[in-house]
């Protein structure tokens, strides 16, 4: 069972929105975008335990945290999501309640006017929803889960004269259960989902495996308990409990025979037994087993990790729907991997989010579903394609500086390892230079720097980006030779383009950065032990052109990291390469231009909101 779509509507940042998932989905974006919400959307709708929270929802789960009735309606979130691969027995479970599925305009058959002679051929799916709003009399805020089809006729399915859900059949923790779906939270959460109370994924182990252990397992465990003797052998609380049989006695009948006072380790009922049993772990390189919740936040991640794919493989894991929730806090770059690799290896489905390059190499252009919002809250998803002429081996062979683009809010594209590594330093110097009081740095403002690796391909990935909604600026020397027309006219495709006016950046630094800069760079390079001495040496009466000169001969010799020595003895942006700084100065002010608008449009939103307010007051 696989989840293709996902409809949001007024829950959290999200007015409204629809995110398509594949077998496989990586969703990526800003920080607020929605990526969040869209898992715990998920878990809203098909999470087995997630009704047993209460409340369900609360104010800010509605879109403004607006739930107050307004205009006469109580306002509410609705979340649907439509299930398909459904095996035989979910088929005879949900007959009643499936649609015929088009996979190819993911949409429902009986939708689409053109699809209705073959209905029959569609595949069968299955429509659930969440619903959610305020109860005013009971001053509490209710949540359902429910077969979106068929819908019984009512005069009111959603109005605040019907039941929550009124006209629906409820979609049950049992049917839920059939569904399998898994959800790693980040660490936040870990502490309870690592217990034995109920709807913790302990107690959901717990559950499956008592389906086939022999005999009930609370039962054993309590009797277990109950055997323990506290007060054994010579521990003081042997003295201690003759004391207060003792004082006891006088004021009290006790029971005949034995030890009517006695010392237990629990209350030897179900529910305390939950609370207080813990998993103790030892670790390498200690041996001393410690409370789960004691250990570090990378070692407590993998621990839920471990029981999700317990409580998967005791599901069947191909039936499993996963989602994780950035997987790579507090874990090393091998653990992130080898955690991605399991799950899409063994699971049904896998939907992750994640701002970790080393999780998102894992993943193909066409497994990333880039989410976006605007500013009145309508979310959009939409797939990675890789433009026509472009070749997947590319892709292939920059698949960490992608997925390093894919999380920036715009990329800038230069043609070689030296340009990659001048640029953030050059970004330096200016965020450093008082006289700059409105630059932004390109780490604080989003920009990824791409190395093309020659200035032939810079435009190559100009349409790329762009078709990733990213801003995409281009920057390379003068070319060898002319590019022909199919390859400068993808050039239209940046967003700022500029080639500059030297056969390369050795002779751009050489002939833009002040000579006494290159003077104090020649004499500290100098005394390095990979100085290239066949170059030559700084004279003390050397002539400008010679220092220019040698420059150029050493940064030839010597490529990125003495390049960015050169610019980092920079003191500001007078002694800045022009050509270089310049292109950031205006990279930072695109970048403004596009924020501002985006400022208005939200404080335009705004004021329409407050309109709306109004007129409902």
């Amino acid at each position: 069972m696989k989840v293709r779509r996902l409809t949001l509507h007024n829950f959290r940042g999200v007015s409204s929105g629809t995110v398509l998932l594949d077998d496989q989905s990586l969703l990526v974006g800003a920080n607020s975008v929605g990526k969040s919400t869209v898992c715990e959307a998920l878990d809203l709708v098909l999470g087995p335990e997630r009704m047993l929270r209460r409340p369900v929802i609360d104010e800010f789960d509605f879109y403004a945290a607006r739930y107050q009735e307004a205009q006469g309606e109580l306002p509410e979130v609705r979340i649907e999501a439509v299930l398909t691969d459904l095996s035989a027995e979910a088929q005879r479970r949900f007959g009643p309640h499936l649609r015929r599925w088009d996979d190819h305009v993911q949409d429902f058959m009986d939708t689409v006017p053109a699809a209705v002679a073959d209905a029959d051929a569609g595949e069968w799916a299955l429509p659930v929803m969440f619903l959610g709003r305020f109860d005013p009399e009971e001053d509490d805020f209710v949540g359902g889960t429910f077969f979106a089809h068929p819908q019984r006729e009512t005069d009111d399915l959603f109005g605040e004269s019907a039941e929550l859900g009124a006209g629906l059949a409820p979609f049950k923790r049992e049917d839920k259960r059939l569904c399998g779906f898994l959800y790693l939270r980040p660490n936040r959460t870990g502490n309870r989902a690592l217990t034995f109370q109920r709807g913790s994924l302990l107690d959901t182990i717990v559950q499956l495996e008592a389906k086939t252990a022999q005999g009930p397992l609370w039962e054993k465990a309590l009797a277990d308990v109950a055997s323990v003797a506290v007060a054994a052998g010579g521990s003081g609380f042997v003295k201690i409990q003759s004391e207060v049989r003792d004082r006891v006695a006088k004021f009290l009948a006790l029971a005949p025979g034995g030890d009517p006072v006695d010392t237990r380790v629990s209350e030897l009922t179900r529910e305390h037994l939950r609370e207080v049993l813990r998993l103790f772990i030892a670790t390498q390189p200690g041996t001393h087993g410690v409370p789960f919740n004691r250990l570090s936040t990378g070692s407590l991640n993998l621990l839920v990790f471990a029981l999700l794919t317990y409580i998967a493989e005791l599901k069947g894991e191909k039936s499993v729907i996963f989602a994780m929730e950035e997987p790579e806090i507090a874990l090393p770059p091998h653990a992130q991997r080898r955690l991605v690799d399991h799950v899409v290896r063994n699971m049904g489905q896998v939907i992750v989010t994640s701002h970790s390059p080393y999780v998102i190499e894992r993943f193909s252009p066409d497994r990333i579903v880039v989410l976006d919002r605007t500013a009145d809250g309508a979310m959009t998803s939409a797939g990675i394609t890789l433009p026509d002429g472009f070749k997947p081996k590319k892709y292939t062979q920059n698949r960490r500086q992608f997925a390093e683009a894919i999380l920036a809010r715009a990329v800038l594209v230069v043609e070689g390892a030296t340009e990659a590594a001048l640029m953030p330093v050059i970004s330096d110097v200016m965020d450093r230079d008082p006289s700059l009081t409105d630059y932004l740095h390109i780490d604080l403002s989003g920009v990824s720097v791409f190395d093309a690796c020659n200035d032939v391909s810079v435009p190559l990935f100009a349409p790329l980006f762009k078709a990733m909604g990213k801003r995409v600026y281009g920057i390379h020397d003068t070319p060898t030779k002319p590019f022909d027309d199919e390859l400068a006219a993808k050039t239209a495709d940046f967003t700022l383009y500029r080639p500059i006016a030297y056969s390369g950046v050795e002779a751009l630094l050489a002939a833009e950065v002040p000579v006494p800069v290159q003077r104090r760079f020649l004499e500290e390079a100098a005394g390095r032990a990979d100085y290239p001495r066949e170059a030559g040496v700084l004279g003390a009466d050397d002539a400008d052109e010679t220092v220019r000169k040698l420059t150029r001969a050493v940064l030839i010799k010597r490529k990125g990291d003495y390049a960015a020595l050169l610019v980092g003895l920079c003191q500001s942006r007078a002694d800045l390469p022009a050509s270089l700084a310049d292109f950031l100065f205006d990279i930072d002010l695109n970048l403004r231009a596009s924020s501002s608008a985006g400022e208005a449009e939200a404080e335009e939103a705004e004021q329409d909101g407050g309109g709306r307010e109004t007129d409902a007051a």
